[in-house]
């Protein structure tokens, strides 16, 4: 039997290259927190209404990421979530 050469031939691509996260990002800009601009809604564990957008249909708080929450304010909406929880509001 004939053995096979293990190797990435000239014509071919590796997968890393191929994968989109690898490659440079062509489009930036800049996301502004919708709970940090001015007139913005105060967060607190009464203010329901504001709490249910940022939670999930299974009840999980949503991740800064999806939200284009900043840091500080996603640490306050998750504290008031947790408050809210333990009262029974939502």
């Amino acid at each position: 039997m004939a053995k096979r050469q293990s190797g990435n031939k000239k014509g071919k691509q590796s997968n890393f290259a191929k994968l989109s996260i690898f490659q440079p990002n062509k489009y930036k800009f800049k996301k502004t927190c919708p709970l940090s601009a001015k007139g913005a809604p105060k967060v607190d564990y009464k203010n329901i209404k504001l709490l249910k957008k940022y939670v999930s249909e299974n009840g999980k708080i949503l991740p800064s990421r999806i939200t284009n929450v900043s840091q500080k304010k996603q640490r306050e909406l998750s504290l008031s979530v947790k408050r809210a929880r333990n009262l029974a509001l939502i």
